[in-house]
């Protein structure tokens, strides 16, 4: 939930009571991140939002050498899991954002393409998840690095189909 739905986020926001909850810390990449997933019953009727079963708060607070942030996010399901699963849901979805999204738009560049006739956008989109693919089954982890590695050179990349 964003504050694009107003009404919505405001109802959410005071209705929510939690019922249950799951705590995770994480460490890593030069911070530490402390996480409660609650879970509670919608209670009431959301005409625009039919079978919304369960509100979910993301309490976070995230703490590096310099500084610690905090944030609260809210989600709304039709979905009864657990807090847990719902935990696991989330970052699940972050997951996919982190190793897809982040890698095409920061390290491919695909934000800044000034690439805009039909259909070379998604000639390009096929070109780019292939160029991932590709990376990861050669044993790339980090992606950045894949791409400075293969950027400048054709047999570099033809080695990777070799690989198999």
């Amino acid at each position: 939930m964003k504050g694009n739905q107003p009404t919505l986020y405001n109802s959410i926001q005071s209705e929510f009571i939690p019922e249950s909850s799951n705590y995770q810390i994480n460490k890593g990449h030069g911070r530490i991140e402390k996480r409660r997933v609650c879970i509670c019953e919608a209670r009431q009727n959301y005409p625009d939002w039919p079978g919304l079963k369960t509100i979910i708060r993301v309490d976070c607070q995230r703490e590096t050498k310099y500084k610690i942030e905090y944030s609260t996010r809210y989600y709304i399901s039709s979905l009864t899991d657990s807090a847990i699963e719902f935990a696991k849901r989330i970052r699940g979805y972050w997951g996919v954002e982190n190793k897809v999204h982040y890698v095409r738009d920061v390290t491919q560049g695909e934000d800044k393409s000034r690439i805009r006739t039909t259909p070379l956008p998604q000639f390009m989109a096929i070109a780019r998840n292939l160029a991932l693919n590709l990376y990861r089954d050669a044993g790339f982890i980090n992606m950045a690095q894949a791409v400075r590695k293969c950027q400048f050179t054709l047999d570099r990349i033809l080695e990777l189909f070799r690989m198999k």
